[in-house]
């Protein structure tokens, strides 16, 4: 078989890329190992926030009391019903938005490995028997990433969850021990807790250790608010499964203390690493870092002319988003030359935990690190109307400036609904917007957006003097 552009692996880089290739009539063949998709339609994005909701609607309905007159309650979670329900959506989006659309623009994925041999090449041998080998004008590497776990002594003996295996389960766990604090560990830690799970949460920074450390310490309030206790700060050392078949963690506190903790199941969300394992990469010259992940240069070229990567698989930030603008730049810079390379400077990121984080531009330590002589500002939710008649002023939003120009270098925001909120921040970044400019936009009243406008006003006033509707 010979086409134009070959593609192993079937995630947001892959179709974007097979999709682009496609609107410029050009042949394509995509090769997959697994479930047709990738990770964020059926093991990341798709199926966690699916559970979120679930999970936050039963909060919502626990927790109802906090507003004068409503009562509320909620029974035991039907666990086995509520995941059959996220199969049957994750089944029904991945045949709507990944298998049709194959068809529909024209390709066929293989079902099977691949792996580059001299030529370049690509072997393929078929699920269903056989083998065929590809010849292509340009190949695209875009094989995701899966979970990485730690090397922690007896970890391998007691049979522990992942981000994936963890939403699968067929049965509620009485207590879970989740280790790890970044993005992936808080989301899956109140998942569970707020389905009914006891959690403890064992992070070796702070949770939430890439963002500003008032969300940090924010979001730990909340989460002991929750009942989700977190050791910050903290190693596993061991881990084992006792008589009764519970896990008992022995960790470590950076002040050399130690303690035991036992759960029912233990979830180890310690970040991910790039899927290039039997690729055969090296045989056509791609190089690969200590971890795995494919170099590429700004364009996503690799260290072969005429291989690509996109994707989680590449050392760029691991969002789907980030990934579908992979895939098109590559068929842009394979076919045409085009020399496209993309801005990251303003990326947004979110934290699906509730309320929810979310960022975009520098930190402040990033900001000081860069040279910049930056001011901030730390506005809690308590003077945002939005959040006053909500009943819920849990949160924050910081903003990071050029002290000289200005300029905006960098919005952070603990809030529900705060994956929207951070919209704004992204075009006044985009923009290079001042944070008078993002004082005197509009923003819709009692909207949570509004909370970037008054962050942005304290700047140069004490929004405490004044009313509700005043500028």
């Amino acid at each position: 078989m010979t086409v134009d552009l070959a593609i192993i692996g079937s995630g947001g880089a892959a179709f974007a890329a097979a999709i682009a290739a496609r609107r410029q009539h050009r042949s394509v063949v995509m090769v997959e190992r697994g479930t047709v998709g990738g990770t964020c339609v059926n093991t990341g994005c798709v199926p966690s926030k699916a559970l979120l909701a679930a999970a936050e609607a039963r909060h919502v309905a626990l927790s109802a009391a906090h507003v004068p007159g409503v009562r509320a309650d909620a029974e035991q979670v039907a666990f086995g019903e509520l995941i059959a329900g996220k199969d049957e959506l994750v089944t029904d989006m991945r045949a709507d938005k990944y298998t049709g659309l194959a068809a529909e623009h024209g390709w066929e994925i293989l079902g099977g490995v691949g792996s580059f041999v001299d030529g370049p090449a690509l072997h393929v041998e078929l699920h269903d028997g056989g083998s065929r080998r590809i010849t292509a004008e340009h190949y695209l590497v875009a094989t995701g990433s899966h979970p990485w776990a730690p090397p922690v002594e007896g970890l391998d003996e007691v049979d522990y969850l992942t981000s994936t295996s963890a939403m699968e389960l067929d049965a509620l766990p009485s207590s879970m021990l989740v280790l790890g604090g970044g993005y992936v560990g808080l989301e899956q830690a109140q998942l569970f807790a707020r389905l009914g799970t006891e959690v403890t949460v064992v992070a070796r920074s702070r949770p939430a250790s890439t963002e500003e450390p008032e969300i940090s310490a924010e979001l730990a309030r909340i989460f002991t608010d929750e009942g989700i206790t977190v050791h910050a700060h903290s190693q596993v050392r061991t881990v084992r499964r006792d008589g009764d078949g519970y896990v008992v963690a022995t960790i470590e506190s950076d002040d050399g203390s130690t303690r035991q903790l036992r759960a029912e199941r233990l979830l180890v969300a310690t970040g991910r690493r790039a899927t290039t394992d039997g690729l055969g990469l090296d045989t056509v010259g791609v190089a690969t870092d200590g971890h795995g992940s494919v170099l590429v240069d700004d364009e996503l070229r690799t260290t072969h002319p005429r291989v690509w990567a996109a994707g989680d698989v590449t050392e760029h930030p691991q969002f789907v988003y980030v990934a579908g603008a992979h895939g098109a730049l590559v068929v842009d810079n394979a076919f045409h030359d085009a020399g496209r390379r993309l801005d990251y400077h303003h990326l947004p990121r979110v934290t699906f935990t509730g309320p929810s984080i979310a960022a975009a531009g520098l930190t402040e330590a990033q900001a000081q690190q860069a040279g910049h002589d930056c001011e901030t500002r730390v506005l809690p939710l308590e003077h945002v109307p939005r959040a006053i008649v909500n009943r819920d002023t849990r949160g924050l939003v910081k903003l990071v400036a050029d002290r000289g120009t200005g300029r905006l270098l960098g919005a952070h925001v603990l809030a529900d609904g705060a994956g929207d909120v951070i919209a704004t921040a992204v075009y006044a970044l985009a923009n290079h917007m001042t944070t008078h400019d993002v004082a005197e936009l509009w923003q819709p009243y009692l909207t949570m957006a509004e909370a970037l406008k008054l962050a942005a006003q304290t700047f140069t006033r004490d929004i405490t003097q004044l009313s509700c509707c005043a500028a």
